[in-house]
């Protein structure tokens, strides 16, 4: 175990170095000038020459990348070029809120998701089967700002029971948590009905059923723990989906969390703040997959992490 981890913490830093790559990359082909933003439409040239070299956006692209890269093998992720905090400070701020609400999504997709699954492949083919697939079918379709609109309508403006925005109580989470939480139940759900229908028909199970056990047990302790290996592989990407999908949510709810600070980054050019906010939510995203490699073993024994 020891050895795997060191091995993936390893080949967490080519990762981590093409996504810096990536991003600046792509930032240095969005229409527009930093410097020009910052010192206003009536700048004059000397002005706008000033913040660019004072913001080193005068040097080759190059030695630009290798300068920051350096600052991020320290620690250092930069100053914002629109507030000129540091990054990591803003993002100390943001990340938090963002966590939340993608931890309380993957939360309600799980509990959702597995307990309609489970109802689906137990009475296959019947009324509630049909149902469960066709609700898990149109949360799949359905686009998340599309839901977050249609529940803001429902439970806010119609029937005034929860905060239309903002954050800070548990009832301005529920809202965006359902919202970004649907898509992903839905697809729990379907995973998770595939999984056990191949499970329920294994030898074993047979063998537990005509052994008198009870059809809970049969169903909660044998085959559902074999049944959860795919399904833990689709929550972990769930949860790193959730994390860059907070930014259409947060938009819509008015949350200040970090999707909201690097669509904002991305509008002004403000290059360190996009990286290092990219980066970071990488950085999680991996750490999750991590995670569920470890659950893999935890569930089964017989998998070997190598």
């Amino acid at each position: 175990m020891h050895i795997y981890l060191l091995r993936r913490i390893i080949q967490l830093i080519p990762v981590l170095l093409g996504v810096t790559l990536v991003v600046f990359l792509i930032m240095q082909l969005i229409p527009g000038d930093p410097a020009v933003l910052l010192a206003g439409e009536g700048a004059t040239a000397e002005t706008v020459a000033a913040i660019r070299h004072e913001l080193g956006l005068d040097r080759p692209i190059l030695v630009q990348y290798l300068s920051y890269v350096s600052e991020v093998a320290r620690g250092d992720l930069g100053e914002s070029i629109r507030s000129n905090r540091p990054v990591l400070e803003e993002i100390k701020v943001r990340l938090p809120v963002t966590i939340q609400l993608a931890t309380a999504s993957i939360v309600i997709s799980i509990l959702l998701g597995l307990v309609a699954g489970i109802i689906s492949a137990t009475r296959q083919y019947s009324a509630w089967d049909t149902v469960l697939m066709l609700v898990a079918l149109l949360g799949v379709s359905l686009p998340s700002f599309w839901i977050g609109l249609l529940l803001i309508f429902t439970f806010s403006v119609k029937m005034h029971l929860l905060p239309v925005a903002g954050w800070g109580t548990f009832q301005h989470m529920i809202l965006p948590a359902l919202t970004l939480g649907a898509s992903g139940a839905a697809i729990v759900a379907r995973m998770t009905r595939s999984s056990m229908l191949d499970v329920i028909r294994q030898d074993y199970i047979r063998t537990a059923r005509a052994k008198g056990l009870k059809e809970n047990i049969v169903i909660w302790k044998h085959a559902l723990k074999n049944a959860l290996i795919p399904v833990i592989t689709v929550v972990g990407l769930q949860f790193g989906a959730m994390l860059g999908g907070t930014v259409i949510v947060e938009s819509i709810f008015a949350i200040n969390g970090l999707g909201r600070l690097i669509v904002d980054a991305i509008r002004t050019r403000d290059l360190p703040m996009v990286q290092g906010g990219v980066l970071i939510a990488c950085f999680i995203f991996v750490m999750v997959n991590l995670m569920v490699d470890i659950l893999y073993r935890a569930f089964n024994k017989r998998i070997e992490l190598d």
